[in-house]
């Protein structure tokens, strides 16, 4: 049964309440509170979050792409990309981020021009709602900033409203020295207003100016947007760089107390407002910072593992398991209603900031001469003492796998799938990038196009181009598809890699990255071995210390593995996913 909200004492407005004061505690936060369970559409009583439920399985695995990755003449990319993912993809993975659909006037989406709309060249809601009919669908909370040229950001400049205080201002004389920035670009830009100039605050570029989430008008104005992508079909919300969104100067502007409550108040929202909705936090930051999104199970649903990028790139060029065996040792299991975002590929380049105390600066520098050998490029951000340091490397998985420190080899495939099986096999939910998907190569035309490092692994499909690529069984795009298609089949039906099943790091020698998987019932266990190294690797099943009474086969080969006398030979890159179901 219904109940009105007419009385405070509903659960629901309590907790909304309660995550206000922290944030207005000198403002009407009751008021605020009231406001921001009407711009949900709540109004009847609604359930408060449940902490430590999981909402996902074994079965989910979700493919990371832009709207128009994959193009037809005539057609609207949004039509386009659910009709490739229909027949090549359906029933294989359970859900697509589209990344910012919206119109946009930089960074490939990241700078929304209107929240609200869809970009008519990609297609309108109708193609997002068949898409989220079919797909778990997540899309972006650009939460932090948006593009010069919204209305809002007109309005500023026109000093009216709604916008002439949606926007974070500073001082050039303010001491803004702590401020980390991911960027080279000056933190500040100068606006010409009609009550003269204004400085406004740009944590990633001048064309993405930051809200002022001080004013709570802002908060409401994101609350109303949340509801809208919730009515039309979004169950997973990736906030992105929220990390940077409460500002006060005098710190560093980054992970503050704040924005640590506004992605617990927002979960409370989303979910009162559809029970099985998600939130991942995308903090591209040092380990232990990222993790603290968790919260106490409260927070956010998921965390992006970031380091896992670097880290596993790093051990699959240098043939060494060393530094990723020592991260991932140090890794708490997430919580029941939390999950590790898995990814090794994304539109973004592979961040390097994650990997920082965990990696050598010789290790570093590296990796990263390494990537540039095989046609990579480097981004940059601004760091301590007026230094730049390395950001990112920006380069298409396929070719940033296609030898080792030591150059080119033979083994580019091999290492590729090695690469996604680790990743698949780990704690947490998978997310593989379409490009990855696809083993598109550097697309070096786009780099020039758009002047970007980034570009060079956002390449546009023609579907016809595509279909025909595949249909070849020969081409390493079709071989690559239908490897991880198997890989993600065979990965569904084990309960043992469900996302919160039990997971122990094996010391089996650095030349294999290998693990233990239990499922949470403990009625299946999977040792999952890779060989990470160009050498063949032999392991004698007596060191893995299987148990005797039960019989073990590998789930990619099918061979059993009966007796204590046996021994694993690996090839180059290859690996076993050991079960005794």
């Amino acid at each position: 049964m219904n109940h009105s909200l007419d009385s405070q004492s509903t659960p629901l407005l309590s907790a909304v309440t309660d995550h206000l004061s922290r944030i207005y505690p000198e403002l009407d936060y009751q008021q605020i509170a009231r406001d921001s369970v009407a711009a949900m559409g709540l109004v009847d009583e609604a359930p408060t979050s449940e902490l430590y439920r999981n909402k996902w399985s074994q079965a989910d695995a979700w493919v990371i792409t832009y709207g128009d990755s994959v193009l037809i003449d005539g057609e609207a990319p949004l039509k386009t990309l659910k009709r490739f993912a229909d027949t090549h993809l359906k029933g294989v993975i359970s859900g697509l981020h589209i990344l910012p659909f919206f119109p946009y006037s930089s960074d490939d989406g990241f700078s929304v021009i209107n929240y609200s709309q869809v970009n008519e060249s990609l297609g309108d809601w109708s193609d997002i709602e068949a898409i989220g009919n079919d797909y778990d669908l997540m899309a972006d909370l650009v939460i932090n900033h948006c593009s010069q040229r919204s209305l809002w950001f007109e309005n500023f400049r026109q000093r009216k409203d709604p916008g002439k205080d949606y926007f974070f201002e500073a001082s050039p004389e303010d001491n803004l020295t702590q401020v980390v920035r991911p960027r080279t670009s000056s933190l500040l830009r100068e606006t010409q207003t009609l009550d003269g100039p204004k400085h406004v605050w740009c944590t990633f570029s001048h064309d993405q100016v930051d809200l002022n989430f001080s004013n709570p008008n802002v908060f409401l104005e994101m609350v109303k947007i949340v509801r809208r992508y919730l009515e039309q079909g979004v169950r997973i919300f990736r906030l992105d760089a929220v990390a940077f969104l409460w500002k006060e100067l005098g710190t560093d502007c980054l992970h503050l107390p704040q924005t640590h409550e506004f992605v617990r108040l927002l979960r409370t929202l989303i979910e009162a407002h559809t029970d099985n909705a998600i939130v991942i936090t995308e903090t591209n930051v040092p380990n232990h910072e990222n993790l603290s999104y968790f919260g106490n199970a409260n927070e956010a649903h998921a965390v992006y593992n970031f380091s896992l990028p670097p880290l596993l790139l790093h051990a699959m060029v240098a043939g060494t398991s060393e530094h990723l065996k020592r991260w991932q040792m140090s890794m708490p299991p997430a919580q029941p209603g939390t999950f590790y975002f898995n990814f090794i590929a994304s539109h973004d380049g592979i961040g390097l900031r994650p990997s920082k105390g965990l990696l050598s600066q010789q290790d570093t520098d590296d990796l990263v001469n390494t990537m540039q050998g095989f046609g990579g490029r480097v981004s940059w951000r601004a760091a301590d003492a007026g230094k730049n340091e390395a950001y990112e490397i920006n380069i298409a998985l396929y070719d940033a796998l296609q030898g080792t420190i030591k150059g080119l080899d033979k083994w580019q495939m091999q290492r590729f799938i090695c690469a996604h099986a680790v990743m698949l096999a780990l704690e947490g939910v998978p997310g593989i990038y379409i490009h990855s998907m696809l083993a598109t190569q550097n697309d070096y035309d786009r780099v020039n196009l758009t002047n970007h490092n980034r570009s060079i692994n956002r390449h546009k499909w023609a579907l016809t181009e595509l279909e025909d690529t595949l249909s070849d069984p020969r081409s390493h795009h079709a071989l690559a598809l239908s490897r991880l298609k198997k890989l993600l089949e065979i990965r569904a039906n084990q309960a043992a890699f469900h996302p919160n099943a039990v997971q122990f790091t094996l010391h089996l020698g650095d030349e294999v990255f290998a693990f233990w998987r239990q499922s949470i019932n403990r009625t299946q266990s999977i040792f999952c071995i890779h060989n990470i190294t160009d050498q063949t690797v032999s392991i004698p099943i007596s060191s893995v210390n299987l148990i005797s009474l039960d019989v073990w086969h590998d789930l990619i080969s099918k061979s059993p593995y009966s007796s204590a006398d046996d021994v694993i030979e690996l090839a180059p890159y290859e690996f076993v996913w050991l079960s005794n179901k």
